[in-house]
């Protein structure tokens, strides 16, 4: 891992702000989770802005068919994630999964898939109508052994030790305080378990005008940190073994002159034992 870059000028959000952007954020996926509810992707001109765009519902782009054939409509029409975290997880029967940010919940679905009868996946998401819209998705899928909780991701209602892996899909970009979910995850998990996630970065700074923009927030642009001095957070945190998975670049940012440095990776971490 590089040296981590910083910018000294820029303050810490502010309670205000931080509140701001929560709001904004929960206003534009409460109507992603309304399109959920109705099975209808995103036309690529309505809430989400470009089809391309990776807070837009992308199911087809991001699983394969046989995934999406194995959730409901509603859960893939709301998908708005950057990457498959799951793809990169290897969950285990029996294992206890959180999933940071579970949106309609597809992640969740394919990881209780993976964990079986015996296994348990806990969605956390922050946004009521999403909350709705997955618990919908759960009693069509009769998917008992997942359970989702309205809760922000930097408060945790998880024990500490309490789960075996986290996953997460294009949501701590949108957090205001990143390492409180880093430090959040590292609390929860068991020591030796894992942390995998897909979220966007950029390699270098954004101008000043476009991290202050709120509706770069919501569109998964102006939260996004140097990679740097994303992964130097969950190190921080105390994980190890941070690995960069897959790295590729993202046309959420459309033609914009910054829009080279947008990238969309995943990776994965663990606690150490």
């Amino acid at each position: 891992m590089t040296e981590r870059t910083t910018r000294p000028d820029m303050p810490a959000l502010q309670p205000t702000e931080a509140t701001d952007i929560r709001s904004a954020v929960q206003q534009r996926y409460t109507l992603v989770a309304e399109r959920g509810l109705q099975a209808i992707p995103d036309d690529g001109g309505g809430c989400c802005g470009t089809a391309e765009s990776c807070c837009s519902p992308n199911a087809e782009r991001l699983y394969s068919p046989e995934e999406i054939d194995a959730v409901t409509d509603a859960a893939a029409a709301a998908s708005a994630g950057c990457g498959n975290p799951i793809a990169i997880g290897e969950l285990r029967p029996g294992e206890t999964i959180l999933d940071l940010g579970s949106g309609g919940g597809i992640d969740c679905f394919l990881a209780a898939r993976q964990v079986g009868p015996t296994g348990r996946v806990i969605g956390i998401d922050m946004t009521p109508a999403m909350i709705d819209l997955a618990r919908k998705n759960a009693a069509t899928l009769e998917a008992h052994n997942v359970v989702f909780k309205l809760s922000q991701i930097e408060s945790l209602p998880e024990p500490d030790g309490s789960v075996d892996a986290i996953i997460s899909n294009c949501v701590i970009n949108l957090a205001p305080d990143k390492p409180r979910v880093f430090a959040e995850a590292f609390r929860v998990l068991r020591p030796g378990g894992r942390l995998h996630v897909s979220d966007i970065v950029v390699t270098e700074e954004l101008p000043l005008e476009v991290q202050a923009d709120v509706s770069q927030w919501t569109g998964c642009i102006a939260g996004a940190q140097v990679q740097d001095t994303y992964l130097g957070q969950m190190a921080d945190a105390g994980f190890s073994d941070i690995e960069i998975v897959t790295s590729v670049p993202t046309s959420s940012a459309g033609d914009e002159p910054w829009a080279h440095a947008v990238r969309s990776i995943s990776v994965r971490a663990t606690k150490p034992s």
